[in-house]
């Protein structure tokens, strides 16, 4: 584990500490839990499409014909 130094203001610092206290805790394990929170949340990996499952977005608006150009409303794109 490394030894970082943080600069935060007092009201902070002495609320994390109050709370420590509370839950019989040391502060710098609040903070380090704070900071893999944050790290969870805000800069955790980001999935591949390719690990995504699909999700069911319901059933076709309309019939669809072999002769449907379907990339063609996709990009809407007149090809006739």
């Amino acid at each position: 584990m490394r030894t970082i130094t943080v600069n935060v203001s007092e009201p902070v610092y002495e609320e994390f500490q109050q709370f420590a206290r509370k839950k019989d805790r040391k502060t710098s394990e609040l903070i380090r839990e704070a900071m893999e929170l944050y790290r969870q949340q805000h800069m955790g990996r980001r999935t591949s499409l390719r690990d995504r499952q699909p999700a069911s977005v319901g059933g076709p608006i309309q019939p669809v014909t072999p002769d449907d150009d379907l990339l063609g409303d996709m990009l809407d794109d007149a090809r006739n």
